[in-house]
């Protein structure tokens, strides 16, 4: 990564600007009905009028963007003060620090490592853009064409949606299961026989099973043809259980977007349970942390796909780090109702043909203009460093 010697213009504003897009119709799933498609942005800008660009996961609760956005706007002042946008990672290193207290404290490491993600998101954009390069490029990487997948897609509409995933420039499909074990079943089946040559099938249970609803699920799953399993039980249960479920089924493992700590990601990354590592740049990590992890999963020998769910800043960053750490990873998309998604996301979408390209610009490639999303706007901050 670029490093120049020469004192760095210091950070004089922060901007969180909380945008919520209704639905046409709610999205239904194990975790609950989504109305609205929320995503928190984050803006850096520095003494020279230089800006970067991040975002902060806010999916679940359904409050939670708002919430993420009073918290970061009340934390931010005192945890952002000398930060050196020059050095993204140790500013990162320094505000997960300052909130961790906070975190431990208010017994909420989740929303406190988010909004230090979103930050660190906006630091590295802010940095490639000084440096002139995009951000694969500046964190050591080559731009390349990014293969992607239709993600979130419900098991129990297959018939509808796979079709217009493809016609979307999908090649790879996910679809959520967990709906009950008939259900699901049947979703296989249907998903199976619609694939066409040179398609792939994933699902993702979210957290829903168990050991005995795998046992019940594991001929049906076992027969179907999936490149991995998504997450088939909570990510909290004792590794004996994931060991038992791994010996059970016969297509890879998938997880890592609810890890919390290096160390988590470390025994997945060490162990014979997930082939397929996720994590998630807007949840834990940022792109500091990451890339990281990226790289010592594809040095492991196993697959870096990145999760990710949220609007489309946060889906650029991982894009870019999908293309810096190289690896046969694939980029989730989610193919679901978003207008956040495509007006963030710059020309990273259409996918064509199953494979997305990364923007022209330096950092992140793209810039929102806020003044399009007016009617979207729930909540801004302004935050100045102390």
């Amino acid at each position: 990564m670029p490093d120049d010697s020469g004192p760095a213009p210091k950070v004089v504003r922060l901007d969180l600007h909380c945008l919520r897009y209704p639905l046409s119709a709610p999205l239904r799933t194990v975790l609950g009905t989504i109305e609205a498609r929320p995503a928190l942005l984050v803006r850096i800008e520095d003494e020279d009028g230089a800006e970067g660009w991040g975002e902060i996961w806010c999916n679940f609760p359904p409050p939670g963007a708002e919430y993420r956005a009073r918290l970061a706007a009340a934390v931010l002042p005192g945890a952002l003060g000398n930060a050196d946008p020059a050095k993204p990672e140790a500013a990162f290193a320094q505000l997960r620090a300052k909130l961790h207290s906070l975190a431990l404290q208010a017994g909420e490491p989740g929303p406190a490592d988010q909004i230090a993600t979103g930050v660190d998101i906006a630091l590295h954009d802010l940095a490639a853009r000084r440096a002139g390069l995009r951000l694969a490029e500046y964190l050591g990487g080559a731009v390349r064409p990014i293969p992607a997948y239709a993600s979130g897609l419900d098991s129990r509409e297959a018939t509808d949606l796979l079709p217009q995933a493809r016609e979307n420039g999908y090649r790879a499909f996910k679809f959520r299961v967990g709906f009950g074990a008939d259900s699901d079943k049947d979703a296989l089946a249907t998903a199976a026989d619609l694939l066409g040559e040179g398609e792939t099938l994933m699902i993702d249970a979210n957290q829903s099973w168990n050991v005995d609803s795998v046992s019940n699920l594991a001929g049906a799953l076992n027969e179907a043809p999936l490149a991995w399993i998504e997450e088939p039980i909570p990510v909290d249960r004792p590794a004996e259980e994931w060991a038992d479920v791994a010996g059970r089924l016969a297509h890879p493992l998938a997880g890592g977007e609810n890890f919390r700590s290096a160390d988590e990601f470390e025994r997945a990354i060490e162990g014979n349970v997930l082939s397929v590592i996720q994590p998630d740049v807007c949840k834990w990590g940022g792109v500091s942390g990451c890339l990281e992890i990226a790289r010592s999963v594809i040095g492991a020998g196993k697959r870096y796909c990145p999760h990710y769910l949220g609007g489309g800043l946060g889906l650029l960053a991982s894009a870019h780090l999908l293309s810096a750490a190289d690896g046969d990873g694939i980029l989730e998309i989610d193919d679901n109702e978003n207008g956040l998604r495509e007006a963030l996301a710059g020309s990273l979408l259409p996918v064509n043909d199953g494979m997305a390209e990364l923007p022209d610009g330096p950092g992140l490639g793209f810039t929102p203009a806020l003044e399009t999303l007016t009617e979207f706007g729930v909540l801004h901050f302004e935050v100045i460093p102390q």
